[in-house]
């Protein structure tokens, strides 16, 4: 019987890891896992750890892992079937304390997929994104809505996150490539690392992701 698959997906912001991470939780028995997601919810709900959180997304930082860790891997190790992480581990320490805990259950990383976008196409990426209070979202670019700066679908007024201002996305670049391009050295030097070009269209980079993730599976029926 295959093991389940447990998937690390690597990637700057902008690069489109939710969007792939949902389209392989499609495909495969396996849970996806977003500490964006779980971060979001904590700051809109207020939380102690949502306040905490917001001041450093609010400057373009990382959340201290002290308030990521403990949740994440409690999630995991309580987890049957296999998962797909996106947004953990985001730097070695992290990395090296996910390695232990699945090792503590008997567990490890199936493989890293690290999606690649140059840096000025993930700013125009993010910058460009516009959205209204219920969540409807646009780009200026490449989805624009029919009328300026207002939702198609309930005509409120559109706004651009605090997060995805220009200075603030190359400040998030910046923190990307100093805290978590090392985890591409990481699950390389373990050969589990496998790269997959971004600036494709979506369904182009899903099917390559689909593609290398089903031939992990059968290798390991082998």
């Amino acid at each position: 019987m295959a093991s389940p698959l447990n998937l690390i997906l690597l990637g700057p912001p902008g690069a489109g890891k939710g969007t792939q991470a949902e389209r392989l939780r499609e495909d495969f028995p396996i849970q996806c896992l977003s500490t964006g997601q779980i971060l979001r919810a904590a700051v809109a709900d207020g939380t102690e750890l949502g306040k905490q959180a917001k001041q450093h997304m609010d400057a373009g930082g990382l959340v201290p892992d002290e308030l990521v860790n403990g949740v994440v891997l409690e999630r995991l190790t309580s987890m049957e079937d296999g998962f797909l992480l996106d947004g953990f581990p985001r730097n070695r320490a992290q990395a090296e304390a996910l390695e232990q805990a699945l090792a503590d259950h008997d567990r490890k990383v199936t493989a890293a997929l690290l999606i690649e976008v140059p840096e000025e196409e993930l700013v125009k990426r993010i910058s460009g994104r516009r959205m209204c209070k219920e969540g409807h979202t646009y780009h200026v670019d490449t989805d624009p809505p029919k009328h300026a700066d207002r939702c198609d679908v309930d005509g409120l007024p559109l706004f651009q996150r605090d997060d995805d201002e220009e200075g603030v996305v190359r400040e998030r670049l910046r923190t990307y490539e100093r805290e978590t391009s090392p985890l591409v050295d990481f699950y390389d030097d373990r050969g589990l690392l496998r790269r997959f070009d971004g600036t494709r269209s979506p369904t182009e980079v899903h099917d390559h992701l689909r593609a290398a993730v089903a031939t992990l599976r059968l290798e390991d029926e082998l």
